[in-house]
């Protein structure tokens, strides 16, 4: 029988975002594509086909001005849980090239076993998923640039944010050479997290009560984007405007009022 000390095994990493805190200057779009090696093209205009595993969207409450609101929302893989495992994209993969993670809650990308039917990309309803539609080149000296910890991506396949994974196996490692059996929640931390010049993004165990994202996911404000549909994500938004909180979940009003 485990005691209320005993050694954790099941982990559920995830994010919360706080929206009111977030101001929309893309440092987490940049230190997401330095960390994972994103590769770019001579020209970004074509933004459906250029990768970007974090995105902030601007989002707005429609009105005119003077009541023009603007909220600024970063939406990174949202690691569906699902129900028990089946996440909507893990669900559909032929090639089982996608898989989730009972031990962390991760959903993981095996480009090797990737064939590019993007599949998964029709099922993810937060369009979170890119496809390689050309190898990446990297002008010259940028090489010096790559992170050796990370593959780069052939052309072919798919590929999304990872919750910098690289890392947490980075952090295994040093805590195994430590002889600790845990690691710290600040030893596993995404670039993205890392990055953000207004604290927006809070990365942790959400099933760890000592770490902060176990606390604040039971802000009453807090919501996941289009909860309604059963997904189960493990990023968590927290905004102080009820516009954007129904609008994370697809929010329409009623054509009719209500009698």
């Amino acid at each position: 029988m485990k005691n209320e000390h005993s050694h954790q095994t099941t982990k559920k990493f995830g994010m919360v975002i706080n929206l009111d805190l977030c101001t929309g200057c893309g440092s987490c779009m940049v230190a997401c594509m330095a960390e994972n090696n994103v590769p770019f093209k001579p020209d970004e205009t074509d933004k459906l086909k250029s990768i970007t595993w974090m995105r902030v969207y601007r989002l707005t409450n429609g009105k005119p001005f003077p009541e023009t609101d603007i909220c600024y929302l970063p939406r990174p893989c949202q690691h569906c849980e699902g129900h028990g495992g089946h996440s909507p994209c893990v669900s559909v993969c032929p090639a089982t090239a996608t898989d989730y993670d009972s031990q962390t809650g991760i959903v993981s990308q095996i480009y090797t076993r990737c064939f590019g039917c993007r599949y998964c990309m029709a099922a993810c309803p937060y369009h979170a998923r890119y496809f390689n539609w050309y190898d990446p080149i990297w002008p010259d000296g940028m090489e010096k640039y790559l992170n050796p910890n990370v593959s780069p991506r052939m052309r072919g396949v798919v590929e999304k944010c990872s919750f910098c994974y690289h890392r947490y196996q980075a952090a295994k490692d040093r805590a195994y050479v430590e002889g600790q059996r845990e690691i710290a929640e600040e030893d596993y931390q995404t670039a993205c997290t890392q990055a953000c010049p207004a604290g927006a993004i809070t990365f942790g165990d959400l099933n760890n009560p000592e770490h902060a994202v176990y606390k604040l996911k039971q802000d009453p404000r807090a919501f996941r984007l289009l909860e309604r549909l059963g997904t189960n994500t493990k990023v968590y938004y927290i905004s102080s405007k009820e516009w954007v909180r129904k609008a994370g979940d697809n929010y329409l009003p009623d054509e009719k009022p209500k009698k």
